[in-house]
Formats: C-alpha cells, structure tokens, sequence
C-alpha cells in the first residue's frame, strides 16, 4: 500500500488530497464494494436494534471488530504504533469507533435511515473544514462557497423533515458529523505515516477496554430480544461496515488513487435510500432523494475546486 493513498475516506473530499494513481479495474471494483459496505450501515444498525439496546449494540460491535482487527494485526505481526501517535490513534476512536456509531445509533431509535442518510451525507464537506482547520490548508473561496451550500440543504431538509425544529435524533446526527469529521481528519494525518487499516485496527484495539466495560454494563439493563434480522445486523456493523468496509476502501484507494475513490463514495447516500426502501420497507420522502442529490452536487463541487486549484 502507498503511504499517500492511505487517506481516510471522508479526507479524500478535502483539499490537499494525493493525486490519483494509475487506472486499475480491480482497484475501481475494491473501492465500490468499500462503498456498497458503508451503505449499508444505517439499514443493518436499524436491524440490529431489533434485537438490542443502543448502547448494547455499539459495545458489541466494538468487540467484534476489534476482536478481527487485532487478529488481522496479529497475524501480519505488525509492530505497536510509537508513543507519540497514540494520542491520535485516541482521537480516531473516540470519533471513529465510539462516537460516530453510538450517535448515529441513537439517532435511528428515532429518525428513518433514509432521513439520517440524508443528513450524514454532509459528512465529506464536515471533514473537509475540519481538515482545512487541522492542516492550516486554505481552500478557494468556491470550495466554501459549494460546502455552506450543502450544509444549507441539509439543515432545511432535517428542519422542513422534523415539521420546524430539530429533533433529538437530528441533534445526535449533527453530534455524529462533528466527532467523526474530527476522527477522519485525525486518521487521515496518521494515515500519512502507516497504512489506513492499521489506523483503524489500533484504533478498534484502543477501544476494547471500552468496549467490554459498556457491554458489561448495559447488556443486563437493555432487553435482548434475538431475531435473525437483529444477528444480522450486529454482524454486519461490526464486520462487514467497520472492518471489511474499510479494509477494501483502503486496498482500492491504494490502486486507483484517492480523487477517483472519492467519486465513488458520492454515489453513498443515495444507496442507503434505496436500501432503506427494500430491506427495511421505509417510505422514503420525496424531499429525500433530491437533498441527497444536491448535496451530492455540491461535493462534487468542492472536488472540481480542489483539483483546479492543485493544477494551479
């Protein structure tokens, strides 16, 4: 893997990206199946909570992915980051592992995926400012114009979805959209100096103390009714979202270079609404697909901005 592909993906939006590498099919076929996994996130963690509590459910997915993370490290015998990236691998799993997926799990206790879809599909231009903030990066005046656009569509969509105000469940997902921006542009420094999977691995492995503390805690105070649907989808979260997701993410991004795989990811919010549709009979608003699209338009905007101003 090259250092330089082995940018988070989120990071891929932001200004400052590394410069695509040679064409490669399978690198394109890698970096799809990556963003089919996250796709898929939302519908599996509303499957899982049919089984689980909230924080049963995101303790137990810690466990699981960093139970294969560490047995990936393990087995590639990779050597115990130095002390002084620790304290980034910290920021990466306390937004990363922990917040983004405890946030957004108690988002959907409430809010529709296809709504909560919408919402964190402003999650690139989130982690493109707080890229800019960590790395002292100026963008274009058009990369900012084309991100308060999409953060404009978002907040009137949860606004006009939620009849006038924000609900709880829009307020965790913005909560999620701040941790996890913080935790990708942390990861994406890191992942400058190891391999992106490594980052997340040591992360996973940071947060099983955690972990096991929470599952210890809340699996005898919330109910657990087990159903195929709710094995399912803890499976899935913890294995096919935060390990094999990211695994092929990275691997593609090695191949094909990280601009092309970011244009893939664009195609993430509308996938999780067709998802939404058939796997949990959600009604999808038609207020949905078209934010979803314009925020879409407006991601793309922030690419084109970016790699005018790196041929500059």
């Amino acid at each position: 893997m090259k250092v330089k592909d082995s940018a988070t993906p989120e990071s891929a939006i932001a200004v400052g990206s590394s410069t695509a590498g040679p064409s490669n099919g399978g690198g394109a076929v890698l970096a799809g199946l990556g963003v089919v996994a996250f796709s898929l996130t939302f519908p599996s963690t509303a499957w899982g909570l049919e089984s689980f509590g909230p924080w049963s459910l995101v303790a137990l997915r810690t466990l699981l992915a960093a139970a294969i993370a560490g047995g990936v490290l393990l087995a590639g015998r990779v050597p115990v980051p130095e002390r002084r990236h620790r304290a980034g691998l910290v920021v990466v799993a306390a937004g990363v592992v922990v917040g983004f997926p405890l946030l957004t799990t108690l988002a959907l206790q409430t809010s529709t995926t296809s709504h909560a879809a919408v919402v964190v599909g402003l999650l690139p231009l989130t982690t493109a400012v707080f890229s800019s903030l960590r790395t002292g990066a100026r963008p274009p005046r058009a990369f900012w114009i084309a991100a308060l656009a999409g953060a404009a569509v978002v907040i009137a969509f949860t606004v006009q979805e939620s009849g006038g105000a924000l609900s709880g469940g829009d307020l965790y997902l913005f909560g999620a959209l701040l941790v996890c921006a913080a935790g990708y542009t942390e990861g994406g420094r890191l992942a400058g100096i190891m391999p992106g999977w490594q980052v997340v691995g040591w992360a996973l492995i940071l947060s099983l103390p955690l972990a096991v503390a929470g599952a210890a805690v809340a699996l005898p105070l919330e109910p657990v009714r087990l159903t195929a649907h709710g094995v399912i989808g803890l499976v899935w979260v913890a294995a096919g979202s935060t390990f094999f997701g990211l695994y092929v993410w990275y691997r593609g991004m090695a191949e094909i270079g990280v601009p092309r795989a970011s244009q893939l990811q664009l195609a993430q919010p509308l996938l999780t609404l067709v998802w939404s549709f058939f796997l949990l009979g959600e009604e999808v608003s038609a207020a949905a697909p078209v934010a979803a699209i314009a925020v879409l338009v407006c991601i793309a905007a922030t690419q084109r901005t970016g790699r005018a101003r790196r041929r500059g």
